[in-house]
């Protein structure tokens, strides 16, 4: 299985490099790329407020929108999900949107900033069976993602998740998680933090962070050669692999 499904993963990604590299919107708007609830999946990008840096872009919406589609044209060929693969959605933390996807995405929530509006909405949004995604943080920027989550979910435990937990065998088997490198600072040490529900780990596990990683730089760059092939097979594993397991927990 393990063979089999990473040689499938390779052929799809001449398909995801045909993905359209049109803008699905401006990041600037709460709006962009809009997609109306129809019972479908659609790729969810959490917005929080942040002054703008020198790249033109908020933390926020770096990788946008190629990674977001990039990643569910995989999914829609590797699985029967049926994802939207060409339009996405931004919602802030309270926007009652938000309650009709199942799966959420945050990048770099090393920058994040919520007020107690966003807090409750998101907190509600992960009691409710809400799964989210955080990606793209580094070195000291854990500090703030703890303290932001606990605003959102009071005395909740970061755990690491180790290559025993279902999320790394929910479609893809990923027996050492820590062991995939991020893309340009080869010097870190992959950590996956959890959140169990009632900071049980036998309950529903409500979030993974991707710390010292950046997942969505390899499903941007995954159609320009500018990222090696088998480092981009291995991200997308991963992404399938959460998304698999939130929609079916």
């Amino acid at each position: 299985m393990r063979c089999a499904a990473g040689i499938v993963l390779v052929g799809t990604l001449a398909f995801a490099e045909t993905a359209s590299s049109a803008a699905v919107g401006d990041p600037r708007d709460s709006n962009a790329g809009d997609v109306s609830y129809d019972g479908r999946l659609a790729f969810v990008r959490l917005r929080y407020e942040l002054t703008w840096g020198s790249r033109g872009e908020p933390p926020w919406a770096h990788d946008y929108p190629t990674a977001d589609r990039h990643l569910m044209k995989i999914l829609d060929e590797l699985s029967l999900v049926d994802p939207h693969t060409e339009d996405s959605n931004i919602f802030t933390l309270d926007d009652p949107e938000l309650f009709k996807f199942p799966m959420a995405y945050m990048s770099e929530p090393g920058f994040w900033t919520l007020n107690d509006g966003e807090a409750k909405g998101f907190r509600d949004y992960m009691k409710k069976g809400g799964f989210v995604i955080f990606d793209d943080f580094r070195g000291f920027h854990l500090e703030n993602f703890r303290t932001q989550l606990d605003r959102v979910l009071p005395g909740a435990r970061l755990v690491e998740l180790d290559g025993t937990h279902p999320i790394f065998h929910s479609f893809f088997e990923i027996d050492s998680p820590e062991g995939f490198l991020p893309p340009y600072e080869r010097n870190l040490t992959p950590v996956f933090y959890g959140v169990f529900e009632d900071n049980d780990p036998a309950k529903r596990l409500m979030l993974i962070a991707n710390y010292n990683n950046d997942l969505g730089e390899y499903w941007e760059f995954s159609d320009t050669g500018y990222m090696p092939v088998d480092l981009s097979n291995e991200a997308y594993k991963y992404g399938v692999n959460y998304f698999i397991y939130g929609l079916t927990h």
